[in-house]
């Protein structure tokens, strides 16, 4: 079984031109993205996908499934139309995230990595959404939603299934969907990103601490060497003893 010959053709087009990004000899250094343009089509790493991933960059299948079911960005089953992940580690779920997830899971139906009846929801437990400065966190098709109670995600929950525009906290504007995502993480662009929101302060805050604190490059210098110094001493101490 293997794609419609449009869709091959369409599909290794895009995967040629992934694949150029890269200098010579270093093509199977593609495989990432273009792991993310076969979800873009398919919802999930596929069968099909794996064959023509392996076809283009002169590997075997079973290399391109390695890769495929190292990194949890990859899906090994047909994906819903927005992926939603609740970060349930340590302090997220200090925070509440762990009340998130039963609320959100006991309202769509399903546990972590299955997918309502619609196909429109799968839901993840995650271990970390990088986002400890916002818990609890939810991210949908990895946008995230700050600061969420279980009453935000369950009404986040209603408004996919309502199919509303979704507003992410920062990030996209709006949120596309699960396989318009993939396709941007294979790196092309969808027209929207002038349409990012503005950076929250919160995030930058240890950044902008840091350069204010940074020590200028003289000093550093001065410290290697009384520190290459000391070393000197305490070597010359220790064959004197022996």
């Amino acid at each position: 079984m293997s794609y419609p010959v449009e869709t091959y053709e369409r599909l290794a087009g895009e995967a040629r031109e992934i694949i150029a990004r890269y200098p010579e000899g270093h093509a199977r250094s593609a495989l990432l993205p273009m792991l993310h343009l076969v979800q873009s089509e398919d919802g999930y790493v596929s069968a099909n996908g794996i064959a023509l991933c392996a076809e283009l960059l002169g590997i075997t299948r079973a290399e391109v499934s390695a890769v495929a079911t190292f990194y949890t960005q990859y899906k090994r089953h047909p994906t819903g139309e927005y992926l939603v992940g609740v970060c349930t580690n340590a302090l997220c779920a200090v925070m509440g995230g762990d009340e998130i997830w039963e609320a959100v899971s006991e309202k769509v139906g399903v546990g972590t990595d299955e997918t309502n009846e619609a196909g429109t929801i799968t839901l993840e437990r995650l271990e970390c959404n990088a986002a400890c400065d916002y818990a609890p966190v939810v991210m949908v098709n990895w946008e995230f939603f700050d600061n969420q109670t279980p009453e935000s995600a369950c009404a986040l929950i209603d408004d996919i299934e309502a199919g509303k525009p979704l507003h992410p906290t920062r990030g996209s504007a709006v949120l596309p969907t699960f396989k318009e995502t993939e396709h941007v993480l294979a790196g092309f662009l969808d027209g929207h990103e002038a349409c990012r929101q503005d950076e929250h302060v919160c995030i930058v805050v240890g950044t902008r601490e840091a350069r204010r604190l940074v020590v200028p490059a003289e000093r550093c210098a001065d410290a290697l060497v009384l520190i290459e110094r000391h070393a000197d001493a305490v070597a010359r101490a220790a064959e004197a003893d022996a």
